[in-house]
């Protein structure tokens, strides 16, 4: 199950959440793991810099974090949490429409569930790869 969280009403600018379900549902089976459930939560820059802070010791804003509440490596449960400032901010930069960029963003938190990191140089190309390649999807 997917589900989404807007609580402060944002302006998500055209964001179709049965198209990006069925990005993240192809993601997911296409690493062979089983989807339990996966909240994401729309927030304001500082609503996430807030948990950053609070959950991660990390006092800067970021345009994602994700959380894996998983049991075992067969289901996951995880929940993302998404700055729509942010994610306006890097579409501009990389002139991306909004809506390309926070699916972006969605697919980064689900491969970061699957496993993927991005500390080194090696770990972000591949992960921009596979965003990539589920983004077209």
């Amino acid at each position: 199950m997917i589900y989404y969280n807007n609580t402060y009403e944002i302006n998500l600018r055209g964001f179709n959440e049965d198209e990006m379900n069925k990005k993240i549902e192809f993601l997911f089976k296409d690493n062979n793991i089983n989807l339990e459930q996966l909240q994401i939560t729309f927030l304001t820059d500082d609503s996430l810099l807030e948990i950053n802070k609070e959950f991660l010791q990390h006092d800067y804003y970021t345009d994602i974090i994700t959380f894996d509440y998983s049991e075992t490596n067969e289901k996951i449960d995880g929940e993302l949490f998404i700055s729509v400032e942010r994610v306006e901010e890097n579409a501009v930069e990389f002139k991306e429409s909004f809506e390309n960029e926070i699916q972006r963003v969605i697919l980064h938190g689900c491969l970061h569930l699957c496993g993927l990191n991005d500390q080194s140089e090696a770990e972000k190309n591949e992960m921009r790869n596979k965003e990539n390649y589920y983004l077209n999807k």
